[in-house]
């Protein structure tokens, strides 16, 4: 079989972190793989599912470059599932059960009190075709379970866990059908994983306990059970993931200026032992995926460590990734001159109006004497390169001056800035028409001796 993995968010809000790193691992695994990454959106709650969530969905996976290969909604696939718990009735497998929620909710706290855990006690099983039909006559719905198997421990061999094992009678027989006839995530995940060929099924470590469930549907379905890989869950550096992390979602890091290659590249390596580095192509990511390097360890999302990665990888982007981004004064040469300074892409439409805007005049205290002197011993146009070394040099043997107190003022007078790219290139680009403007601006008058 085609080596084939899925992402299935439930469209009932935005994408957060722990939903796009699995994204991104089932898409590096497939990738890698040669095989195919599908988006399904596991719209079932219609309640709570919406078109703009879903279609949100899409643009953030858009955004990061995890391009599905197909897209599915399971709203669209209901009678699939209608037939497999048909089928699953049949053999034996789903049963119908009478009980409300309220009765249920009894049932557990006095199991709680006995210090018995709440799992259902199967007492729907013990119902006979007539008291079903008592039951139904006075107007009850029944809800669907599958019956597990609780005769042995169900075991696999995770692929980031190792071996696994869940004893399935530390679980209640899972409600697949509500009684108002909506569908529970359980069954109809395993119908559509089947249907789609899904081979490896890569998701958090929350759903251990759901997948020796799942494991049980495939089989009574006479279908081949996926490969299993459990990730490790998030933290953030307080010690766990918050709700202002988990509510930021991929939209906000996007409006703060992260990259997709540099959150690709954190969340692929996050929780591994491979070193978190930048990268513009995620093709060595993709050559270098591999489960046995991730740790079961809980993982820590630290956003300085993934703004300071990001500005790493702002430095590594061609023109070309990010010319549609920039204002129209920023040159391909302007832009690999300015990149190795940035923290985001965002942050060159600042330089674009530092070199050709009008700039505020900054406070140079004692220097404006000093600034004078630089403005008279400006070298005529046309400037390049070589123009910055020709005036600090002329203005070193006028004023005897020398280093930070030589260079650090002209800076300051012409960009308004402490720091950033070699002046050499920044002097060529103001040019000199609007260096003299920036130099009077803030330029004491020499005094005649």
């Amino acid at each position: 079989m085609i080596p084939t993995t899925r992402f299935a968010p439930s469209p009932t809000g935005r994408l957060h972190i722990g939903n796009l790193r699995a994204a991104v691992i089932n898409w590096l695994f497939a990738r890698q793989q040669g095989g195919r990454f599908l988006l399904r959106l596991d719209d079932t709650d219609a309640a709570r599912s919406t078109p703009a969530f879903a279609d949100a969905i899409r643009a953030d996976l858009a955004w990061a470059g995890l391009v599905p290969d197909a897209q599915y909604r399971q709203s669209d696939r209901f009678p699939l599932y209608e037939a497999a718990l048909a089928r699953l009735a049949t053999s034996g497998h789903a049963y119908p059960a009478y009980e409300t929620p309220e009765e249920l909710d009894i049932k557990r706290r006095l199991q709680r009190a006995a210090g018995k855990p709440p799992v259902y006690d199967r007492a729907a099983l013990a119902l006979t075709a007539q008291d079903r039909a008592r039951l139904e006559a006075q107007g009850r719905t029944p809800h669907w379970r599958f019956r597990l198997d609780t005769a042995a421990p169900v075991a696999w061999a995770d692929l980031v866990r190792g071996p696994t094992h869940i004893d399935p009678a530390s679980l209640s027989d899972p409600i697949v059908k509500r009684e108002d006839g909506g569908w529970l995530y359980m069954l109809p995940s395993v119908v559509d994983d089947i249907d789609m060929g899904i081979t490896h099924i890569i998701r958090g470590e929350d759903h251990v306990s759901n997948s020796a469930v799942q494991k049980q549907m495939f089989e009574a379905l006479n279908a081949p059970v996926p490969a299993f890989a459990h990730l490790s869950l998030l933290t953030s550096t307080e010690g766990e993931l918050s709700k202002r992390l988990g509510s930021a979602g991929v939209d906000a890091l996007r409006k703060a200026g992260i990259e997709p290659a540099a959150l690709i590249a954190f969340l692929a390596r996050l929780g591994t032992s491979d070193p978190i580095e930048p990268f513009a192509d995620p093709a060595p990511l993709i050559a270098a995926f591999d489960f046995a390097r991730m740790g079961r360890a809980t993982a820590r999302f630290d956003m300085e460590e993934l703004a300071h990665l990001n500005a790493r990888t702002v430095h590594l982007l061609d023109y070309t990734a990010v010319a549609d981004r920039l204002p129209p004064a920023i040159t391909p040469a302007l832009w690999d001159m300015l990149r190795g300074n940035l923290k985001t892409v965002a942050e060159a439409a600042d330089w674009a109006d530092i070199i050709a805007g009008t700039l505020a005049p900054p406070p140079v205290g004692e220097d404006a004497p000093y600034l004078a002197q630089a403005r008279a011993h400006l070298p005529p146009a046309p400037w390049d390169a070589a123009t910055w070394s020709q005036w600090t040099a002329a203005l070193k043997a006028a004023t005897g001056r020398k280093g930070r107190a030589l260079f650090h003022p002209l800076r300051l007078a012409l960009t308004g800035r402490d720091t950033g790219p070699e002046m050499a290139a920044l002097l060529a680009a103001i040019g000199r028409e609007r260096v003299v403007t920036r130099l009077a601006a803030v330029a004491a008058p020499v005094q005649a001796g």
